[in-house]
């Protein structure tokens, strides 16, 4: 479960919104930068968890989605999980 949570994906998606936090301190008023930003880091932590999922179905011999980053790498997740 650690490689999952302490993928780099993961942690650069919370080090991100931790940032887009510490901006909302600030007394500037909310605008379309920041929305975006805030669209942006939405999208990211996303992709992030979809990463994460997809690598734990492939690693337990589960089909995933051809536009996935570990499809075609199925059976290396799985002969590794196997071997442990």
């Amino acid at each position: 479960m650690r490689k999952y949570l302490f993928g780099t994906g993961l942690l650069s998606a919370i080090t991100g919104g931790l940032t887009l936090l510490r901006s909302l301190r600030s007394n500037d008023p909310f605008t379309w930068r920041q929305a975006l930003a805030w669209l942006s880091w939405g999208i990211t932590l996303a992709l992030a968890v979809g990463s994460v999922v997809d690598t734990r179905r492939a690693g337990r011999g589960r089909l995933v989605a051809t536009d996935s980053p570990v499809s075609g790498k199925e059976q290396k997740l799985l002969r590794e999980r196997v071997k442990r």
